[in-house]
């Protein structure tokens, strides 16, 4: 299997690893990501005005290169799969949109939403198997206690992303259990923790961090497994000082397949 690969800006820059990490555990599980060539920011979020067209350009773009090559498109960040596979829905299925981007864009070909688009959590889930990804794990996390944080992205949408059940969903739980952990459910585990307000109203940010970190603390947790760069980053550093650590799903991935201790971190990554 191979899947065309939209980074996005975060996994490029500050969190290099999680990209590393990711992309090793791809190749001992058989898929590979084949990164696209001169991407641009997806935007970070979507835009609601109807009319808006230039901040779509990009994710389209993403898609339109992985139409030509034939393949599915795949992306490990929470917010770029909405906004990517937002404007997607956007150009299948809004005429005024499709005919404005294609104008703008002047394709070869125009481009209509024909590229299908998927979290890596999905490629995991649907196109792998947990049950395969059970019996490769070499360092099963055994004894550890594991919330899993959704956020808002990942879910809502749900008639667009179809993503998973947005009131009680289960793919990290899932995805947790096959790496040999224990899966922590808790009440606040599909709240915004606050990212995308955390410059400009930071105590109020800094109490939604706490109202989550709290709700899984009670529950037992003792680390969340996040898919989204700004909540890690949010989670890790927003709010009070919590028991529960905070990690990227790539990162539990890649210790689970005894691929971060055989890289020894990501030096050269």
């Amino acid at each position: 299997m191979v899947y065309s690969y939209y980074p996005g800006c975060t996994l490029k820059t500050k969190a290099k690893e999680l990209d590393f990490y990711a992309r090793k555990s791809a190749e001992a599980l058989g898929f590979t990501l084949e990164e696209i060539e001169d991407w641009q920011c997806c935007g970070a979020v979507y835009p609601l005005a109807s009319d808006e067209i230039a901040t779509k350009l990009s994710s389209v773009r993403a898609l339109n290169a992985a139409k030509e090559r034939g393949q599915d498109l795949v992306t490990l960040c929470s917010a770029c799969h909405h906004v990517i596979k937002r404007v997607n829905d956007d150009m299948a299925n809004v005429d005024d949109i499709r005919q404005k981007v294609n104008n703008y864009l002047d394709l070869e070909e125009a481009y209509s939403g024909e590229t299908h688009v998927y979290h890596y959590l999905e490629v995991l889930r649907d196109k792998v198997g947990f049950d395969k990804i059970r019996q490769m794990v070499k360092n099963p996390l055994t004894g550890r206690k594991i919330g899993a944080y959704y956020g808002c992205m990942l879910l809502r949408p749900s008639s667009i992303l179809q993503f998973d059940d947005p009131e009680n969903p289960t793919i990290l739980e899932d995805f947790i259990r096959a790496l040999g952990a224990e899966p922590v459910v808790y009440p606040y585990r599909n709240e915004c923790c606050g990212g995308y307000i955390s410059l400009k109203e930071k105590e109020l940010s800094g109490s939604m961090v706490d109202q989550i970190m709290e709700s899984a603390e009670y529950k037992g947790a003792q680390e969340l497994v996040t898919a989204c760069p700004l909540c890690l980053y949010n989670l890790n550093h927003g709010g009070h000082s919590h028991t529960p650590i905070v990690k990227y799903f790539t990162e539990i991935l890649a210790e689970a397949l005894g691929i971060k201790e055989e890289q020894g971190g990501v030096e050269g990554a």
